[in-house]
């Protein structure tokens, strides 16, 4: 093992790292494998509202909110019919779609019931408001919405602390229809 992969111990030790990543990073898009590209089309474009931007043939597909060239990326190059991967393995638990108010999640959850589509939980963060479900392929998906930071939970010390509790979905609903963008 190469010296430099070795985690170091202690948890200060990722909190603090010698050489800290530019705190302008961001993620900038996750590429999906799935097994039914007009599936999931239908899911991230007809249901969640995304905007189809290019196509790869019939295999790869690229979709975005507001004009950017992608967020997602959806692919069969080698999954084509494929099944999700079994419980109890690893990869991606999650993709998480940041909405920029809570009346744009609350359009998202209004979406997903119109659609039929359950939930698979809605939590109460402190920091956010999250709905949790499945896309067509079981990749699990995250909607939310963060709260200002000035109004995130915090202990006597100064560090964050994140919770999770019952969403209050008729509260999220009670919200109003957000603008068109």
């Amino acid at each position: 093992m190469h010296p430099s992969s070795r985690p170091p111990s202690g948890d200060d030790a990722f909190r603090h790292p010698d050489r800290p990543i530019d705190p302008a990073t961001r993620i900038g898009h996750v590429h999906l494998k799935v097994a039914d590209l007009e599936r999931a089309l239908a899911f991230y474009c007809g249901v969640l509202g995304f905007q189809l931007t290019q196509r790869y043939g019939e295999q790869a597909a690229f979709v975005s909110a507001g004009g950017y060239h992608h967020h997602i990326g959806l692919n069969t190059w080698e999954s084509q019919g494929g099944s999700p991967p079994p419980r109890g393995s690893t990869g991606l638990y999650h993709l998480a779609v940041l909405y920029p108010t809570r009346a744009a999640l609350a359009d998202a959850l209004r979406r997903l019931m119109e659609a039929g589509i359950p939930l698979d939980g809605a939590s109460d963060h402190g920091v956010s408001e999250a709905l949790y479900l499945r896309d067509p392929d079981g990749n699990g998906v995250e909607l939310y919405c963060d709260r200002p930071e000035d109004r995130w939970p915090r202990t006597d010390e100064g560090a964050l602390a994140m919770g999770t509790v019952r969403l209050d979905l008729d509260s999220l609903l009670a919200e109003k229809a957000a603008a068109p963008g």
